[in-house]
């Protein structure tokens, strides 16, 4: 057996008021689900729940995330979340609040045979 990447998407989320880094992570990731609907488990004849699913974060504050939050954004699979920085926080007129972006990547794999098809 061998992990293969099956699937990348790429979102992307944003809190216009609140700066709520989570908020914004969970909108990305969401962002990126809406590409696809996560059918490549089904395609080899693998349960969902065999998914291995890494979502990397980019935000301007990674320590503000809630990863465990966006981690239950996923209905199956194994998720690991890790969250680094990137994204874009944008000052309002005020110089105090900010809109915060939060960029997302959701990597999907699976553990197939070497040959790559399922038994």
């Amino acid at each position: 057996m061998a992990l293969k990447r099956m699937v990348v998407e790429f979102g992307m989320g944003t809190d216009l008021g609140g700066a709520d880094y989570t908020k914004a992570a969970i909108r990305a990731v969401k962002d990126a689900l809406w590409h696809n609907s996560l059918t490549v488990a089904d395609a080899f004849g693998v349960p969902r729940d065999a998914m291995q699913i890494e979502v990397h974060i980019g935000a301007g504050d990674p320590d503000q995330i809630d990863k465990q939050a966006v981690a239950e954004t996923f209905p199956y699979g194994e998720v690991a979340v890790t969250a680094t920085h990137g994204g874009m926080d944008i000052l309002k007129d005020d110089g105090v609040d900010r809109t915060v972006l939060v960029n997302a990547a959701v990597v999907v794999s699976l553990d197939l045979p070497t040959g790559g098809e399922a038994a």
